[in-house]
C-alpha cells in the first residue's frame, strides 16, 4: 500500500486550465502533476494539479499572475 503524504491540490472548471497550469508550472521549474480530482473535493472538469505544499504559495502567485482561473485550492493527503 502507499503511504499517504501530505499535497497541495488545485482544481479548474476546465480542462484547459488544467493544462495551462501544466505548461505554466514546467516553465517555471514547479514540481507537480496532473491527476484525477480526488473524490472528496469537486472539480467540474475532473482533473486536478497535485505538488508540494512547498510549493503553495509559489503556485498561488504564479496562477494569479497568469490569470489562470482555478475553482479551489485543497490541502489534502493523499
Amino acid at each position: 500500500m502507499r503511504e499517504k503524504k501530505p499535497c497541495f491540490v488545485v482544481t479548474y472548471y476546465t480542462t484547459a486550465e488544467a493544462m495551462a497550469t501544466e505548461r505554466l508550472c514546467k516553465e517555471k521549474g514547479i514540481g507537480g502533476k496532473l491527476i484525477s480530482a480526488p473524490r472528496n473535493i469537486t472539480a467540474d472538469c475532473g482533473i486536478a494539479w497535485s505538488s508540494s505544499p512547498d510549493n503553495k504559495e509559489l503556485i498561488i502567485a504564479s496562477l494569479s499572475e497568469a490569470k489562470i482561473e482555478v475553482q479551489g485550492f485543497h490541502d489534502l493527503v493523499l
